[in-house]
């Protein structure tokens, strides 16, 4: 066994303008020196499918590091260093089985196909506020949709989500580590806190109740002893900031793919199940969510072993263009054979709960 530290790894450049759009030379240079490891300032970069795939289920060894996050802002004791560490993302074991059964009924592929209708009320009422302005602006659209359909299924309004839109972009800022963002991230949490605490206190006031509505749901968990009051509260934040955030990034990405490639956008207004398709490709191609991992315990795999502390990241995007999986990889073909092969949403006790949803709300 070899320790990753005293590989000769290639090094990814990950805060360079240059990487940033397009990080393709780097990774093939990466893969010449590494089948499936690289360097980075953030720490090491799993580019191979295999291996990205494996680890994704490995949670005796690591698990989702967001407490470096915690200590860098200098959060630690506070509402916003609880939400961080306790979430059901970084929950292990019962817990983690506890709170996500609590919601798990409204992520189901049969639930995800009854609630499209809801999606496309919402479309249609977004676009209709564009209409009068005689042009469109698909940011800023992509920034108000997956939310909007997370409040549709929370059984919410949506309406005041877009005064609320700083404060959620300041949570996920402060992913970045840097100490300008301190000040909107405690602003914005004390935003989004209000919030969540004004929603769950007026619905719970008000006696009603919907087995439809995901809030009600998760209320009467909690009456029913299986989630606290502040899992509950955590529980209905991470569901707001998740739809703000992936969702709108991956629609983002492939409008972008699709209005370089009209003719597939075309057959997309024709051919929802192409849509479906295209979806999947995007997420292959240009997935856009790789997460950390926090080694806890030393370990190997495929002979280099790795020490408590060091830091992992599963670039899901990269795994995606593993020639040796995906025939071809730089090329957009919806059409491919394993297009739904990709490890976007994860493997393992933590896949992502919401996928079923994601992708429809993509497709529609």
């Amino acid at each position: 066994m070899q320790l990753a530290s005293e590989l000769a790894l290639a090094e990814m450049p990950v805060e360079s303008q240059e990487f940033i759009g397009d990080p393709q030379p780097w990774l093939d240079k990466a893969r010449g020196q590494h089948p499936w490891l690289a360097r980075s300032s953030h720490g090491y970069i799993v580019h191979g499918y295999r291996a990205v795939g494996d680890l994704f289920a490995d949670w005796r060894h690591m698990q989702i590091g967001l407490g470096p996050i915690v200590d860098f802002y200098g959060m630690q004791g506070t509402m916003w260093g609880r939400f961080m560490q306790e979430m059901v993302l970084v929950q292990e074991g019962e817990a983690h089985s506890r709170i996500r059964s609590s919601v798990a009924h409204a992520f189901t592929p049969r639930h995800a196909n009854q609630v499209r209708p809801m999606m496309q009320r919402v479309i249609a009422r977004l676009l209709d506020e564009w209409a009068p302005k005689g042009e469109f602006n698909f940011p800023d659209f992509a920034s108000l949709f997956p939310v909007s359909v997370m409040c549709g299924l929370l059984g919410v309004s949506d309406e005041p989500i877009p005064r609320m839109n700083d404060a959620l972009a300041s949570q996920v800022d402060a992913l970045a580590m840097d100490q300008a963002y301190k000040e909107p991230l405690l602003k914005g949490w004390e935003t989004m806190w209000s919030f969540t605490e004004t929603l769950i206190d007026e619905r719970e006031a008000s006696g009603q109740s919907d087995d439809d509505h995901l809030l009600d749901a998760m209320i009467a968990a909690k009456n029913a002893g299986r989630l606290d009051e502040i899992e509950l509260r955590f529980m209905v934040l991470v569901l707001i900031f998740a739809g703000y955030d992936t969702s709108k990034n991956q629609l983002s990405m492939i409008v972008k793919l699709l209005i370089e490639r009209p003719e597939m956008y075309k057959r997309c207004g024709q051919d929802k199940a192409y849509c479906g398709k295209v979806v999947q490709e995007s997420l292959r191609h240009s997935g856009i969510a790789p997460p950390y991992r926090a080694v806890v315990e030393e370990f190997e795999y495929e002979g280099v072993g790795f020490r408590k502390g060091e830091m992992l990241i599963l670039a899901t995007p990269f795994a995606g263009r593993d020639a040796s999986v995906f025939p071809d990889p730089l090329e957009f073909d919806p059409e491919r054979e394993n297009v739904s092969r990709h490890v976007s949403f994860g493997r393992g006790p933590h896949m992502c709960l919401g996928q079923y949803i994601a992708r429809a709300l993509l497709e529609e």
